[in-house]
């Protein structure tokens, strides 16, 4: 099977068009998709496949690996007022939809009501509420400052036509046929593979890729197989010897950005269902303690990976933002068996015969999901399993496919699962916290939750969430007690286990097309499942001569 789709992605990447420099309109891209897409071009949806960005838009772009500032998209112009609770927008006239409707304020204003209506697609916690003035502009008001409700209105909110979606149930609909006003269109799907097609009305000038095909290979494996064979145009994934993509594979170039942060996903509150030793916070901290991070990175992630701060704030550019209360602000590079031995242990865990631990009849056994298909995580996960049996704890590993993975975290039904907070709307801490600690982006296991897959829930922290959204990101010394409060919550508790920043390595065919993020101009990640980067990558190539 993936020879079969490696060939086909071979013949459409070279027989599919041609720019006015004689090069291939056709890109072919790999995201990591293992097993059969699932249709779903609802960009609310956590299963989603795609849509976002490249057929829905946001009001702006926010680049991540820059200064954050937002770029204009379907928005041009933005203000706040004085006492941060009202946001004007100004939008670009004369934008169309794809089914040839006028784009306009009411869209925007229904795409933010949408999201108060359903909880379950409110990912970003907004409160407030959003009036078409006319036909472009609006305002977004809130009962109190919300300043950092900004990047995430203004930046990572995919805006939808109220014309066809007043009459459909955004929490279950998959969207089949969507119609955005991005740079690109669903053209033709399949479970194996499925394409884009450029937008030829776009606002911003139809692209000069005319298509990106999508692959569902086997995993990790076949995509670094595709990049060798050159038939895979765009990827984010290892490849071997990734420190030297150049030189091993002529024709292509790579970036390595540390922004996403690896940890072991738990299912953590047996108050909200979850069931298993994970959810004694004594067996968290043990195994965080447990973890040789400096074995782990060189043998699952070829050395890519940084250190991670069991706060989750990026130490790369982040740091001063950690509490000067937490003992130790980064992990520790080498296990410390020691302490993950005093956590259990004072917690009620004793050694059994086999060494391994138990509590009430309980074993510490624990399985870790994994994709089928991803070889560094399942390196890395197999590395860990080693590693804590030093330790007492037995961990073992389950494949699934990426559909069966993402139910079983969203549906609270695993012990642990390996996979990584990203940074939200802007670089700042509190993105992550709100995505994935707020109390109102979980649920009861069984139900379907938002990004806070562990069911964390504490007053506390929900209270800090709320107040620093009050609060200019500018404002260090107001703001930090209540990252004080956050921190101290989630590095006591420990729902997502950190283990490394993860070095995202991309990997593109500089033969083909030019265009692509560098080391001197990082406009967006070129990450190929980064939703917003990826639109606003496609707009910025062109086929090579």
């Amino acid at each position: 099977m993936v020879a079969g789709l490696l060939a086909t992605g071979c013949s459409g990447s070279s027989g599919n068009g041609s720019g006015s420099g004689g090069g291939t309109t056709t890109l072919v891209a790999y995201t990591g998709q293992s097993g059969d897409y699932q249709i779903n071009f609802n960009p609310f949806s956590p299963t989603q496949i795609g849509g976002g960005a490249a057929i829905y838009e946001q009001l702006f772009f926010i680049n991540k690996a820059g200064s954050g500032d937002p770029e204009p998209l379907l928005g041009t112009d933005y203000s706040w007022n004085d006492e941060g609770t009202q946001l004007s927008v100004t939008l670009r006239d004369g934008v169309k939809w794809t089914d040839g409707e006028a784009f306009t304020a009411d869209d925007v204003a229904f795409t933010f009501g949408l999201l108060k209506k359903h909880a379950a697609l409110n990912s970003i916690g907004y409160d407030g509420s959003a009036k078409a003035v006319d036909d472009t502009h609006v305002v977004f008001t809130f009962d109190k400052p919300a300043y950092t409700q900004g990047p995430d209105v203004l930046g990572n909110t995919y805006i939808v036509p109220e014309h066809l979606w007043k009459d459909v149930n955004p929490e279950t609909d998959v969207m089949e046929k969507p119609v955005g006003t991005g740079p690109l269109k669903l053209g033709d799907f399949k479970a194996q593979a499925f394409t884009y097609v450029a937008n030829e009305d776009y606002w911003g000038g139809a692209p000069a890729i005319k298509t990106v095909r999508f692959l569902s290979l086997s995993g990790n494996t076949a995509g670094a197989d595709g990049v060798a064979a050159g038939t895979i145009d765009w990827q984010t994934g290892p490849v071997p010897n990734i420190d030297k993509v150049a030189e091993t594979y002529p024709g292509y170039g790579s970036a390595t950005v540390n922004q996403s942060q690896t940890a072991l996903l738990t299912c953590s509150s047996k108050d909200m269902g979850c069931a298993g030793p994970q959810t004694d916070p004594a067996v968290r901290r043990a195994i965080y303690h447990a973890i040789d991070r400096k074995q782990l990175n060189a043998l699952a992630f070829q050395n890519t990976s940084s250190e991670i701060s069991p706060t989750f704030v990026l130490t790369s550019n982040q740091k001063d933002l950690i509490s000067s209360s937490i003992e130790q602000p980064v992990a520790p590079e080498t296990a410390d068996v020691a302490a993950a031995t005093s956590e259990l242990e004072g917690a009620g865990w004793s050694k059994g015969s086999d060494g391994i631990y138990a509590k009430g009849g309980e074993k510490l056994s624990l399985t870790v999901e994994v994709v089928t298909g991803w070889t560094d995580y399942i390196t890395a996960v197999q590395t860990m399993a080693q590693q804590l049996k030093k330790a007492g704890i037995e961990l073992k590993v389950a494949q699934s496919s990426w559909n069966e993975w993402t139910e079983k975290k969203t549906q609270g039904k695993y012990e642990l699962a390996i996979d990584s907070l990203y940074q939200g709307s802007a670089p700042d801490p509190y993105y992550v916290y709100n995505n994935f600690f707020a109390s109102s982006a979980g649920a009861k296991v069984g139900k379907t939750s938002g990004n806070n897959v562990s069911r964390f829930s504490d007053p506390d922290v929900d209270a800090a969430i709320k107040s620093l959204r009050q609060l200019p990101q500018d404002d260090k010394a107001a703001r930090q007690p209540f990252l004080d409060t956050i921190e101290q919550k989630i590095v006591e508790d420990m729902p997502y286990i950190p283990v490394l920043t993860g070095g995202t390595t991309s990997e593109w065919s500089t033969k083909k097309f030019t265009g692509w993020p560098s080391d001197d101009n990082m406009y967006a990640v070129p990450a190929v499942w980064s939703k917003n980067d990826f639109a606003a990558i496609i707009k910025n190539l062109k086929p090579a001569s």
